[in-house]
């Protein structure tokens, strides 16, 4: 998944800093969604996963203009119910501006909800 850092996108505009930056918070969004698109092939009828815990380290800033490719490795196999997905956010010019983990949870969907 590739996208282009926006105003909308920055620091300043999400309110998690005052420089005008890819936000942490905006690229942590973009990592779960990836995630999500990958757990895909690990979820039944009925199943759905949600997020249980995060570990990522934003290395570098990345200006207005530029974009980023999000990657989100799948594990092996499931935990249990539980994925820990592997995630790397990279800049045009190649280089790793984030990486780390995110874990999701197999949950089924309306026992969930309840």
């Amino acid at each position: 998944m590739r996208y282009q850092v926006t105003e909308a996108d920055t620091a300043v505009a999400v309110g998690s800093g005052d420089v005008p930056v890819l936000a942490t918070p905006r690229l942590i969004a973009w990592m779960e969604a990836a995630t999500v698109r990958c757990a895909a092939p690990f979820i039944g009828a009925g199943q759905t996963t949600v997020g249980t815990a995060i570990r990522v380290e934003h290395l570098r800033p990345t200006v207005v203009g530029d974009s980023v490719e999000i990657l989100a490795t799948a594990p092996d196999a499931a935990d249990g119910r539980r994925l820990t997905f592997t995630v790397q956010a990279i800049d045009t010019s190649g280089t790793v501006v984030a990486a780390g983990e995110i874990d999701r949870a197999i949950v089924e969907r309306n026992r969930f909800l309840a």
